[in-house]
């Protein structure tokens, strides 16, 4: 009985989707469980599995096009198919030039062991995945292992030496070809993909529909610097994870959004929506566009427990094996540009949150203190927030208790 091969649930938000890649031909034969087609959305890559057994009998809709929710993108059929590999001298079977890498790394039981990036890169490099090790959830490969694959992979030995030919008569000087015009200009047309089109959507929407400001300060790195400095390596030895300054800022950003609720809110309607729960978004650079995975309830992590989130998020931003569900939803957002070298930014709004906190680069600066001029590490802070719910009076008093947490990080104990 044939079956159709429709679009899933997206997850939260997400209600359309790009074919990016068939893994299967029309013709070939398909297991209950495997993957059929890749989908390019909003936040990450998923992949479409087989419901039943059988053979895809029609592709409906093709590499590029966009879809939505219940969209039909093929048909399985009942029957054989005509893709299983032919069998080796040994009884064996090998998976053929025209099979797509992904076969080869379905597990027995059907169930894909690999990311659509891991497969895109180890096409790229022609390398099988059947003999990469997946270091992933569940073993599943990721581009990481394939990228140390590709590394470690021995240079081609050198040719054997051979005789020397006779040298050959000499050739006619070339005639020199004509240099292209002096000033000439190309242009290259590029499709955007679906996450950077959404992207571009929700900073535009944020602009249109928040009253959107931003206000600034700057604190003084000392003493959480030293703090980090004294206890980097006992931290090390003890969770398995570095101590870095994201934790510092999660944690006062917690403490100061308690004292400041409405800057952990959303607008529904007519209507403030407080949060009695800080899920804090922490914005990530990825090889498509910008995520944001998000730490659950913040308030009851550890500095352990949030710096071992964030390297995490990082590692499979790279990748690409961050799911749906890690990026659901927010609070609120800390988006560091200082580790790309931003001295001073605007951050822009995730909606429907109403604030942003903008990290940036720590540099040495001449400041006044006690009468004196001294050289300190000092950063710039950017909050971005909602007019329409926070008053500048709170934007302005949320910044300077975050200054004041990290420039006196005891304060933190005392909020944990």
């Amino acid at each position: 009985m044939a079956s159709n091969i429709v679009v899933p649930q997206l997850g939260e938000s997400v209600v359309e989707a790009r074919v990016a890649r068939w893994l299967k031909k029309e013709g070939d034969a398909v297991t209950v469980g495997e993957p059929l087609v890749e989908l390019e959305t909003e936040k990450i890559d998923l992949e479409v599995g087989a419901e039943q057994a059988g053979v895809l009998a029609k592709i409906a809709r093709q590499e590029g096009e966009d879809v939505k929710i219940g969209d039909v993108l093929g048909v399985i059929g009942e029957g054989a198919g005509a893709a299983a590999a032919p069998a080796t001298a040994a009884g064996t079977t090998t998976t053929t030039a025209s099979q797509p890498a992904a076969a080869a790394a379905a597990g027995a039981d059907g169930k894909q062991l690999s990311t659509p990036t891991a497969r895109r890169m180890a096409e790229t490099h022609d390398i099988a995945l059947a003999g990469v090790a997946g270091t992933g959830e569940a073993g599943r490969i990721t581009k990481r292992d394939v990228a140390s694959v590709v590394t470690a992979a021995p240079a081609a030995p050198p040719a054997a030496p051979v005789a020397k030919p006779a040298p050959p008569a000499p050739k006619p000087a070339p005639v020199a070809k004509p240099a292209a015009p002096a000033g000439e200009r190309t242009e290259q047309r590029v499709r955007m993909s679906k996450r950077r089109l959404t992207i571009a959507r929700n900073l535009v929407e944020a602009q249109h529909t928040a009253a959107m400001l931003t206000t600034f300060n700057e604190v003084d790195m000392t003493a959480l610097m030293s703090l980090r400095e004294r206890r980097k390596k006992a931290f090390q030895e003890r969770y398995g994870v570095g101590l870095g300054i994201a934790s510092f800022f999660v944690k006062a950003s917690v403490a100061a959004l308690k004292a400041f609720p409405r800057l952990n809110a959303e607008i529904q309607g007519e209507e403030m929506v407080l949060k009695q729960y800080c899920d804090v978004g922490i914005a990530v650079g990825a090889e498509q566009g910008l995520v944001v995975p998000v730490l659950r309830n913040a308030e009851a992590m550890s500095f352990a427990a949030i710096e071992q989130g964030i390297r995490d998020f990082a590692t499979r931003a790279r990748d690409g094996s961050l799911t749906l569900e890690d990026l659901r939803g927010g609070t609120f957002t800390i988006t560091n540009g200082g580790v790309f070298g931003s001295l001073l930014s605007t951050p822009i709004l995730n909606p429907p949150q109403v604030g942003i906190l903008g990290l940036h680069k720590i540099e040495e600066r001449p400041i006044a203190a006690n009468g004196q001029v001294v050289i300190r590490p000092m950063m710039y802070l950017a909050l971005s927030y909602d007019h329409r719910i926070v008053d500048g009076m709170e934007a302005v008093q949320f910044l300077v208790r975050i200054k004041e947490y990290i420039e006196d990080p005891g304060h933190l104990l005392l909020e944990s």
